[in-house]
């Protein structure tokens, strides 16, 4: 909560990388560079804010991937309030695939592309 007795805007960032992290595990992307030399990165994100949300309520934020290129794609997301039955926000993030050896972005793996679309498809 801020002063102004509602969610501050910088949460909602959270709730972005929550949901991405959540897809992530869903498409078998590992976070740890220990066991992969590769993985997504976050390279830009917005948000388009439409109601307040304040404290008690129930959220809940769906992700999804669209234009999906060689080497990144974006990544969109709506937060929902149950208090409200309405769309709080929206917002989207550019998502670079990384080649954390190499210091520069790389090729999606065609596995994760496909596991994506998958996923995005029974959503």
């Amino acid at each position: 909560m801020d002063v102004f007795h509602h969610v501050n805007n910088t949460v909602y960032f959270r709730y972005f990388e929550d949901a991405r992290i959540a897809y992530f595990e869903k498409v078998g992307v590992s976070g740890d560079k220990k066991t992969s030399h590769i993985g997504p990165i976050l390279a830009s994100t917005r948000c388009d804010f439409r109601l307040p949300l304040s404290y008690p309520d129930t959220i809940k934020i769906v992700a999804w991937v669209e234009d999906v290129k060689e080497k990144r794609f974006t990544m969109k997301y709506k937060v929902f309030s149950e208090k409200l039955a309405a769309l709080a926000a929206e917002g989207e993030g550019l998502v670079v695939f990384y080649n954390y050896d190499q210091g520069k972005s790389c090729a999606i793996p065609e596995s994760i592309k496909q596991t994506m679309a998958e996923l995005d498809k029974s959503a």
